[in-house]
């Protein structure tokens, strides 16, 4: 079998397609532009005619007074359409807000379409009116996107954004390829068996195994010691009767066998427990040294 061909990948560039959320970011920064754009020419038009207004009616000696008398009325709009975007930020309305913006504009509309005069045509009312309305639409066409762009920020504050790779939540075990075997598990290295020489010298153990001198004592009535050697007995009855020595080191009397013999099914025969408590005494002697008060 022939060797596959190997392809370069730096001979072929493949270049990625624009995702859907670049060319919505692309196309949100264009119309925020736009709308900049819009709303500074639409404002200055509307302004510049509300000067003129001014200038003819009073103020057409005082130049920096009908600059800034235009600003009495237009404020009103920027005011009221900041006041909007702080309440939709706090998710309620603000009718005073709203109650500003429509005044300003209202007053804004109509200032420019009466300053035109009365024996004008209706296409100069329209030119009048045009840069206002435009104003009003692409401010509040600014304002909402402000208002997205900060309930996204929001949104992605609160919500991290997914990495697209989630933990399992359940280990999962990869299907064994027949090609590749597994390597076999690890074997603990088998322990050496113990030297049969004999016992170490004392020397030996002594520097193998340190002893720590300043050890805390133990105190000899903390714990309780069983100093019988346990033994077992192939008699039920003998090995009942010989635990009965280590509960209480002492001889354990007829009615205290035969009570335990009752519970263990072992029937309660008092000559029974006495002839199994000397089988017991006669295999280990030593147990006739414990007290006999209670031995009956």
């Amino acid at each position: 079998m022939s060797a596959p061909a190997t392809v370069d990948a730096r001979s072929t560039p493949v270049e990625a397609a624009p995702t859907p959320v670049s060319v919505e970011r692309a196309i949100t920064t264009l119309a925020a532009v736009l709308t900049v754009v819009l709303t500074a020419v639409a404002f200055w038009l509307s302004y510049e005619h509300l000067q003129e207004v001014a200038a003819r009616h009073g103020m057409a000696e005082a130049v920096a007074r009908s600059w800034a008398w235009p600003a009495t009325v237009d404020l009103f709009i920027v005011i009221g359409e900041l006041l909007i975007l702080r309440a939709s930020l706090a998710h309620r309305v603000d009718w005073w807000a709203i109650a500003l913006v429509t005044a300003g504009d209202g007053a804004s509309i109509a200032l420019n379409v009466a300053g035109v005069g009365q024996d004008a045509n209706a296409l100069d009312y329209v030119v009048a009116a045009v840069p206002p309305v435009a104003a009003l639409l692409a401010f509040g066409a600014l304002m909402r996107q402000v208002h997205a762009y900060l309930t996204r920020r929001t949104l992605t504050a609160v919500n991290p954004a997914s990495t697209g790779v989630e933990a399992p939540s359940t280990p999962v075990m990869g299907s064994a390829d027949a090609s590749h075997p597994a390597p076999p598990a690890a074997t603990p290295p088998a322990l050496d068996p113990m030297p049969s020489t004999g016992p170490e010298p004392l020397a030996a153990l002594a520097s193998s195994t340190p002893v720590d001198e300043e050890a805390s004592p133990v105190a000899l009535a903390s714990t309780a010691v069983d100093l019988c050697m346990p033994v077992v007995y192939a008699n039920r009855v003998d090995q009942l009767v010989r635990a009965l020595y280590g509960t209480d080191f002492t001889q354990p009397s007829t009615a205290r066998m035969t009570t335990a013999m009752a519970g263990a099914g072992l029937g309660a025969s008092e000559s029974t427990a006495r002839t199994a408590r000397s089988r017991v005494k006669a295999r280990e002697p030593y147990l006739a040294d414990f007290p006999t008060a209670l031995a009956g």
